[in-house]
């Protein structure tokens, strides 16, 4: 079965094994792991809601604000007795450079936001068939920070007591935190572990970075989490420690993604068949075309 009968120039005939196709079993849910070209409307509408519930629970969780400052007090005990507390020192400086730290400000406010979208539409238009499966990787982090606002309420180094961290955008008035000043009371200000800012800007990173071509992007790429990390300690938003979940994460939801599709998002093939009527109904999809079996990198 799957064999095919050829003959060689020297006119023997041979039989010849015809390859079958990696992929999921069959199955019932074989359909959805199997990656397809994405549907715009789909897509926004999936983000759109995806983020509005994101927001929706990560603010209905209690704000345990006595537990919250016991844990930070205990984190920020721990990182002294692991000599790595250098958050308000680094908070300190910057705060000191009156532009530097109102352009992190502004940083910590928006490229968390603006950079993941844009990766995002990147890898729709240019990686059409990594684009479900990287996808799923972030939001399955997204969706497992959740536990850990819930688990662990953590309050910011600048609000802690007695921490002597400066809250940057109360002292410059810079819009740069819903946590801060007016905005305050629209977000849970006891859920900063694990730092989204981390999981989201090192998904952003190594996206860039394994499928970009041009050198200077995939640079950028790489830097990208560690400015990110700068800025969230010298804003005291964040201890290190609240990173590191963000790295642990990231590291769940790519899990998630690879026992999904069976392979990491960024091995699967770059383009996929374009959706037919019949894929939509259930059927089994076209075959994929010879370029679609190679996952070529590009910008």
């Amino acid at each position: 079965m799957g064999d095919t009968t050829v003959t060689t120039p020297e006119g023997r005939a041979e039989a010849v094994r015809r390859p079958v196709a990696a992929g999921p079993g069959p199955g019932p849910l074989s359909r959805f792991r199997t990656p397809r070209a994405p549907r715009l409307w789909f897509e926004i509408l999936l983000i759109a809601v995806s983020y509005w519930t994101y927001s929706l629970v990560r603010n209905a969780v209690p704000e345990q604000r006595g537990q919250a400052l016991r844990n930070a007090d205990w984190i920020w005990q721990a990182e002294q007795h692991l000599g790595i507390a250098v958050e308000r020192s680094v908070n300190h400086a910057a705060n000191s450079v009156g532009w530097l730290i109102v352009g992190m400000n502004y940083y910590y406010a928006t490229l968390h936001f603006v950079v993941t979208i844009g990766v995002l539409v990147w890898l729709y238009r240019s990686h059409p068939g990594r684009y479900a499966a990287t996808r799923l990787a972030l939001f399955a982090t997204t969706a497992v920070a959740l536990a850990g606002y819930y688990l662990y309420p953590l309050a910011p180094p600048r609000l802690m007591t007695g921490g002597h961290f400066v809250d940057t955008v109360l002292v410059h008035q810079t819009w740069g935190s819903m946590a801060s000043g007016d905005l305050k009371h629209m977000s849970n200000q006891y859920a900063a572990m694990p730092s989204m800012h981390i999981g989201w800007s090192l998904w952003c990173g190594l996206t860039v970075v394994a499928l970009a071509r041009v050198p200077w992007v995939r640079v950028l790429g790489a830097l990208y989490p560690v400015a990110t990390l700068v800025v969230i300690v010298a804003t005291a938003n964040h201890f290190w420690l609240d990173a590191v979940g963000g790295a642990l994460c990231l590291a769940f939801g790519f899990t998630v993604a690879r026992l999904w599709y069976g392979a990491q998002p960024y091995a699967l093939p770059r383009h996929v068949p374009a959706r037919t009527p019949r894929d939509d109904t259930g059927d089994t999809p076209s075959e994929t075309p010879p370029r679609a079996a190679t996952g070529r990198r590009a910008a």
